[in-house]
């Protein structure tokens, strides 16, 4: 059977807390769209596969790989990138802690650490486990450098500043 197209969808998409309404291609990524239509470039185009996490973004809440998600299904969810952190001219405090332990080099990759970390903060907080908690029933499990390594190995940074962006989650969940 042929595939058809139809053009493109009208959606409206809530991001950082503003409602935008759009026509998208039906294969357009939230990545591109947050891109190439509402200029918000903190989110990067690193693998395009869903392998670096350089686009990392907020879904409701959870962290997800912009790349891999398609904008026609996220109408309704609540989309924060790294631009939508800060409030009110304040800094988020994982934003603050990368800056003051100098928890990046080139920077490529600093969007995606830091909206992941917001996340792994909320699942560590929920009493999510992670493949190296030593309790998988436990409440809140401690947050070690080694829970910190495991939970954010989903985003890679090419210059090595692992050394710092660790401390510097760490200091932001105390």
């Amino acid at each position: 059977m042929p595939v058809r197209n139809h053009g493109p969808v009208e959606i409206t998409l809530t991001v950082n807390g503003e409602e935008h309404r759009l026509d998208v291609d039906t294969r357009a990524t939230l990545l591109d769209v947050l891109r190439e239509r509402l200029d918000l470039t903190g989110s990067k185009k690193g693998c395009d596969h869903g392998q670096c996490g350089a686009c990392t973004i907020l879904l409701d809440g959870m962290r997800a790989n912009s790349c891999l998600a398609l904008a026609v299904a996220h109408q309704g969810a609540e989309i924060v990138t790294v631009e939508g952190l800060a409030r009110d001219g304040e800094l988020h405090p994982l934003q603050a802690a990368f800056i003051e332990h100098d928890a990046f080099q080139c920077g490529y990759c600093t969007p995606g650490q830091i909206c992941s970390a917001v996340g792994m903060l909320s699942e560590v907080e929920a009493g999510w486990p992670s493949a190296v908690s030593p309790e998988l029933r436990a409440e809140r499990s401690e947050l070690t450098d080694e829970e910190i390594r495991e939970r954010m190995s989903g985003n890679i940074c090419r210059c090595g500043a692992y050394m710092n962006i660790v401390p510097a989650i760490a200091d932001s969940a105390r």
